[in-house]
């Protein structure tokens, strides 16, 4: 099945997921079959702090239908941050989507886990990733903590790279939700997270979203 995958939000996560695709599909011996399209990921930020899904919406559903046009049957927003307006983008999507969060809400179920802290941007953190996980409860970071997450996290998502001092960020947000709230594991509920934790072994267990999302996209795309 040709997927459509809304790209640029950011360049690190829209590597992620294409990459994902192909390694899955080269493993499987199936064709990939896939058409990106590019995002901005300053207007999508400027549209999330000002509380504007509609509009953030209305630029994905243009962006959809010009992968319709170059022959997509499905599509996917290769963000978790960018799901902030999936409900206002569902019912004007040219396309059916693969929706992010209830591929992550799916796999947490089969997971076992019933604590999670989450780290991501203010707004995935503040809404427990738009309230879409029913088997677990999520916890963030709090105080000073939660807004040098938030403000770390969108620095870095926005030019694809990380460094040490903010990898140290996000590490010292996990052990503290682990050892101070309980938390189980530690859900990457921002795509370009990765970059933080790639070829590294952190003292706690991940719940990547990302990861989750592709292979509900592989799934999709290896079926007819």
């Amino acid at each position: 099945m040709h997927i459509g995958l809304i790209g640029g939000i950011g360049p690190a996560a829209t590597d992620f997921y294409y990459r994902g695709l192909i390694d899955r599909h080269v493993a499987a011996g199936i064709p990939l079959e896939c058409t990106i399209a590019h995002a901005d990921v300053r207007e999508m930020s400027r549209n999330l702090n000002e509380k504007t899904p509609a509009r953030q919406a209305a630029i994905f559903a243009a962006l959809i239908e010009r992968m319709k046009k170059a022959g997509a049957e499905v599509a996917a927003v290769t963000s978790m941050g960018g799901h902030f307006c999936i409900n206002e983008l569902l019912p004007i999507s040219p396309l059916p989507l693969i929706h992010g969060i209830h591929a992550v809400d799916e796999a947490i179920k089969h997971s076992g886990l019933k604590r999670i802290g989450v780290l991501g941007t203010r707004t995935v953190m503040e809404t427990r990733l738009y309230g879409g996980v029913s088997s677990a409860e999520l916890i963030a970071p709090e105080g000073e903590m939660f807004g040098q997450v938030g403000d770390t996290y969108s620095a870095m998502a926005t030019i694809g790279k990380v460094t040490d001092a903010q990898r140290e960020v996000f590490f010292a947000a996990g052990r503290w939700l682990c050892r101070e709230r309980g938390a189980e594991a530690i859900m990457l509920g921002g795509t370009d997270l990765f970059l933080a934790f790639a070829g590294l072994e952190p003292p706690f267990p991940l719940v990547d979203c990302a990861d989750m999302h592709v292979d509900a996209i592989f799934a999709k795309s290896s079926s007819r």
